[in-house]
C-alpha cells in the first residue's frame, strides 16, 4: 500500500491529474471526468489482464454456427455454467441438427434440456427461436447475420423471444465476433464495487458504460478477465480484497485503497 499522500500513475488521484482539481464548467468539465472514467477503467482491467492473461490468450468461446451459441445461451439463463453444458450437451446428442430437434417436438426438447432448470419455458423459446430463424434466412442458421453489423444484428437477436441484453451481447461477441460487452452477475457486481457505477445499475446501462469506454479489441478478453476475478478474488460474498489486483483502484472499503474523487465514475450514468 502506499504512504500517505503518495501518487503514482496507478492510482485514481493520479488519473483525475490537475486539471479534473479545478473548478470546471459545462463540457470541459463533463469531458475531464470523462478522461477520468476511460483512464480508470483502463488501469483496472491493465490489472486484471497481469493477473488472468485473456487478453494475450483469449477463450476459444466461438461456435462456428452462432445459431448454436444462441441456443447455449439461452439454455445458460438462471443457471450455472455446468448444468448449461449438460443441457446443451444432451440436447445436441440426441438431435445432432435443429432441424431434428423441431421434428422431435416440444416434449423431447424439454427433456433433453431439463438439467438446465426452467426446462418447460427454455424448450418452448428455443422452438420459437429455431421457427422464427428458419422462417427468417431460410435455413437453421444466423451465420448472414453477423454481416448486417452489430447494431442490426443486435436489433434481431432482441426481437427473439427469451434474448436479453446479456444473452444478445454473448452472441454478438463470441460467435460474431462483433463488438459488445456482455454484463453478467460478474461484471455487474465488479462493476458496483469497484464504482465505475453505482450500485443497482441495470445491466444495460453498465454495458453501454463498458462498450463505450473500454477499447473494442479489449472486450472479450477483458470480459472473461473480469468473470475469472469475480469468481476467484472479488467473490459475491467475503471477496479476497487483500489478494486483488484492483486494491487502490476500488471504491469498495474492504480494499482499503484510496476512494475515488468525484466526478470519477461514481455517480449515476447520463
Amino acid at each position: 500500500m502506499l504512504p500517505p499522500g503518495k501518487k503514482t500513475a496507478g492510482t485514481i488521484e493520479a488519473a483525475l491529474e490537475a486539471p479534473a482539481r479545478k473548478k470546471l464548467s459545462g463540457s470541459r468539465k463533463n469531458l475531464t471526468r470523462r478522461i477520468a472514467l476511460t483512464r480508470w477503467i483502463a488501469e483496472v482491467l491493465d490489472r486484471l489482464e497481469a493477473c488472468w492473461h485473456n487478453e494475450a490468450s483469449p477463450p476459444a468461446l466461438q461456435h462456428s454456427e452462432p445459431l448454436d451459441g444462441l441456443i447455449l445461451t439461452v439454455l445458460s439463463q438462471h443457471t450455472n455454467d455446468r448444468n448449461r453444458d449438460a443441457a446443451f450437451s444432451r440436447l445436441k446428442e440426441r438431435y445432432p441438427t435443429w432441424e431434428e430437434a423441431v421434428l422431435a417436438g416440444y416434449g423431447a426438447v424439454e427433456e433433453a434440456v431439463r438439467p438446465a432448470g426452467l426446462a418447460p419455458t427454455k424448450a418452448g423459446r428455443i422452438l420459437e427461436i429455431l421457427k422464427i430463424v428458419r422462417g427468417d434466412f431460410g435455413r437453421y442458421s444466423i451465420l448472414p447475420l453477423a454481416d448486417r453489423g452489430r447494431d442490426a444484428a443486435r436489433e434481431y437477436l432482441l426481437s427473439l423471444p427469451g434474448v436479453g441484453e446479456k444473452t444478445a451481447a454473448c452472441v454478438l461477441l463470441f460467435d460474431m465476433r462483433l463488438p459488445a460487452f456482455p454484463v453478467d452477475t460478474h461484471i455487474a457486481r465488479f462493476c458496483q464495487r469497484v464504482g465505475f457505477v453505482p450500485g443497482k445499475t441495470p445491466a444495460e446501462e453498465i454495458c453501454r458504460l463498458m462498450e463505450r469506454e473500454v477499447a473494442p479489441d479489449r472486450y472479450l478478453g477483458g470480459h472473461v478477465n473480469i468473470i475469472e476475478h469475480g469468481r476467484n478474488i472479488c467473490k459475491a460474498r467475503a471477496p479476497l480484497c487483500e489478494k486483488c489486483a484492483a486494491a487502490g483502484l476500488c471504491m469498495d472499503m474492504g480494499c482499503r485503497g484510496p476512494r475515488p474523487l468525484p466526478g470519477s465514475g461514481a455517480e449515476p450514468l447520463r
